[in-house]
């Protein structure tokens, strides 16, 4: 952050050239009624977003912003009041004042606080977006009882450390005080993100108070929802920008680029915001739009982050710049884009050329090693799921069993260079990793850890398929794999 300056906050706020936008609502006079839980840059720039805009015709939606570890954010937030300045980026770049993050609380240093937040009568809905990880299922979507949250809470549930955790413990208390249990809408790259996260606290509840797990099955509404909109992390040239361009210091400002858009189940719950009014699209098929963005988006933000890293590129828009990897973007949503439904509203064709300029927007630096992270989580979802329902219709998908094996082969070489990976099974990795001869037994070693991989991705078609595509991409290199790949299509 840039020394001295004066730091955005309210007082100073009215100082702020004309450049900076201002909250259309006084942010001292509107009431909490949402608790988010995971409250990174991808929270601030979409659902935190939707929500100032929804306080400026309904003063009861502000957020609690709970951590579920790092005093990070509330250490950047709170001597700026909750204030952060959100930089759309798009041909002109627009910076506006977020004000919706009324509660900033660090759960493992605010305990009590949490706990009155959960049971405050005024809090209607909780959301998240804590990655894939954050959510402790298995490779099949169960409640995964060797992660060591899980175990942590199991042994000791009034003292949460997980998203369940929590859950489970707020509904409990509410559940206490005679309160109703409040309405929740997950909002990570997961698909049925709503029914898994509620099949999963029902779980956990159920080992515990088996009472109370059938009040949550019968009484709470588990959304699920789809959310959508590149969000690059932030930067010091960000800070930089933002402090020149406004007059004011931001400790963390986020930025993401000009499209939008979050999709949440239709219900008929009561006590739940106007969502028209933050910009939020209502549909009875979720699940649509779910496999649409995960395996035409995530799935080629996957792809180009395993195979651009391996061809030493940095960004997306590099790779997107790159002739070779722009069709292997296209053959990979050819091979798709059979195995998807359009919803009413989404055209697959438009839908495809948006995202193409999308990925090539320039002002949007989004660094393939940041898509990198997680991949234990990401791949099974965004690509293999793909692979595998390609293979059982009899058909071949060359350019998606080169992403799958850009995964394994990157993590192959980052235990090969000591390099550390950001993942839950970063360990495992690497064990695999180090054990790996460049062979097409590598694969199988991956495809038989039940911590990643379902019974599925062990469909012979589908190991073989990932067989060939792994020894091309050792022997051959990233740029010859992919010719071959788009050269096998049919």
């Amino acid at each position: 952050m840039r020394d001295g300056g004066l730091r955005l906050s309210l007082a100073n706020l009215p100082l702020a050239s004309a450049r900076l936008e201002r909250p259309a609502y006084d942010p001292r006079a509107v009431q909490i009624g949402v608790a988010h839980f995971g409250p990174g840059a991808f929270h601030r720039a979409h659902q935190a977003f939707a929500f100032h805009q929804l306080l400026a015709e309904d003063p009861r939606w502000a957020v609690s912003a709970v951590s579920l570890r790092s005093p990070d954010l509330q250490a950047a937030l709170d001597p700026q009041d909750g204030l952060y300045v959100l930089a759309q980026r798009d041909a002109e770049t627009r910076l506006m004042v977020i004000a919706s993050l009324r509660e900033r609380l660090t759960a493992p240093r605010a305990y009590e606080a949490v706990v009155r937040r959960l049971t405050d009568p005024g809090l209607k809905l909780i959301t998240s977006t804590v990655t894939e990880k954050g959510y402790c299922l298995t490779a099949s979507g169960a409640l995964d009882l060797e992660r060591a949250e899980i175990i942590a809470d199991l042994a000791c549930p009034e003292r949460p450390a997980s998203l369940i955790g929590w859950i489970y413990l707020g509904m409990k208390r509410r559940r206490a005080l005679g309160l109703a249990p409040f309405l929740i809408a997950p909002c990570d790259n997961l698909s049925d993100n709503g029914g898994k996260l509620g099949r999963a606290v029902v779980d956990y509840a159920r080992r515990l108070d088996p009472d109370l797990a059938d009040w949550i099955g019968g009484e709470s509404l588990f959304l699920s929802t789809m959310v959508d909109s590149i969000t690059p992390a932030t930067d010091d040239a960000l800070r930089e920008r933002v402090a020149s361009e406004t007059g004011l210091v931001d400790a963390w400002p986020v930025q993401r680029e000009a499209f939008v858009q979050w999709v949440v189940e239709k219900s008929d719950a009561g006590q739940q915001p106007d969502w028209a009014a933050a910009g939020v699209q209502i549909t009875t098929d979720v699940p649509a739009f779910e496999r649409a963005k995960l395996r035409l988006l995530n799935g080629a933000h996957s792809m180009l982050a395993y195979l651009g890293l391996a061809m030493g590129l940095e960004t997306v828009y590099q790779a997107c710049g790159t002739p070779l990897l722009a069709a292997a973007t296209g053959r990979l949503w050819d091979e798709v884009s059979p195995l998807l439904s359009a919803p009413a509203g989404l055209d697959l064709a438009v839908y495809r050329a948006d995202l193409m300029n999308r990925f090539r927007n320039p002002v949007i630096v989004h660094r393939l090693s940041q898509i990198a992270w997680d991949g234990s989580q990401k791949v099974p979802v965004r690509l293999m799921a793909s692979l595998v329902e390609t293979v059982r219709r009899g058909q071949s998908a060359p350019v998606l069993a080169l992403a799958i094996a850009g995964w394994m082969l990157f993590c192959v070489e980052a235990a090969r260079r000591g390099r550390a990976l950001t993942d839950p099974l970063a360990a495992r990795l690497q064990a695999h990793g180090l054990a790996a001869t460049g062979s097409a037994r590598d694969v199988d070693d991956f495809l038989h850890d039940p911590t990643i991989f379902s019974d599925e991705a062990r469909l012979p078609a589908v190991r073989d398929a990932l067989r060939t595509a792994y020894v091309d991409l050792t022997r051959r290199g990233a740029a010859a794999a992919i010719v071959q790949a788009l050269s096998s299509f049919h």
